[in-house]
């Protein structure tokens, strides 16, 4: 299926719930677990994620519950993301100059590294400025972090836009990660601007935001 085939399939409202509910699970989930989740029957979550497989979005197997005895009948079938997607229209490799830029960085002098970091919080702040009359939490998801609520205030970023180039090169991309958010919160101004810090997950956005 081309990009804008697949494009199109995460059009309809429920199948793009029922999407991002079963990526952001971190395992294999049911038909029933999906529905429950977004309000919406069985048979109809069902429909939805079977499309969302055959356009390569989701993977499916067939599998037992593990907190319940295999019996009659046939296996249920769960439903996972795949560990990644593309598409972007035209295609492009952005992350192949990321990670050429990456290299270069680390390998340099402190002052060069500095420079960055300073760099990344200064394009934070624009970005802040820009996006200022949006929630946090939607200036955040516009920017592909996927924020999460995670109690006390706490805000969860659930997805890494350098996820590629922090694999191989996870201080200085955590570092520029942080240096970016710190200047996305402050160029939003205002009172009691919340707090970014690292706190490394894996397969996750090493930074989380506090009250």
């Amino acid at each position: 299926m081309s990009s804008w085939q697949a494009v199109a399939v995460l059009v309809d409202p429920v199948r793009r719930a029922l999407f991002d509910h079963v990526r952001r699970q971190g395992k294999a989930i049911g038909r029933e677990e999906a529905a429950d989740a977004i309000g919406v029957s069985r048979h109809l979550a069902a429909f939805h994620l079977d499309k969302l497989v055959e356009a390569g979005l989701l993977g499916a197997r067939y599998e037992a519950p593990a907190d319940r005895p295999r019996g009659r009948g046939r296996t249920p079938k769960v439903y996972e993301a795949i560990s990644s997607i593309d598409l972007t229209v035209p295609p492009r490799r952005y992350e192949l100059l990321a990670s050429v830029l990456a290299s270069v960085v680390a390998s340099s002098p402190d002052d060069l590294h500095s420079a960055a970091l300073e760099e990344a919080r200064t394009r934070g702040i624009a970005f802040g400025c820009s996006l200022s009359s949006l929630p946090i939490v939607d200036a955040l998801e516009r920017l592909g972090f996927e924020p999460a609520p995670a109690g006390h205030g706490r805000i969860m970023l659930d997805n890494c836009p350098f996820h590629d180039v922090a694999v191989d090169h996870p201080e200085l991309v955590c570092g520029l990660n942080l240096a970016f958010i710190r200047g996305l919160l402050a160029g939003r101004g205002g009172s009691g601007t919340p707090e970014a810090r690292l706190a490394p997950r894996v397969g996750h956005c090493c930074v989380e935001i506090s009250p």
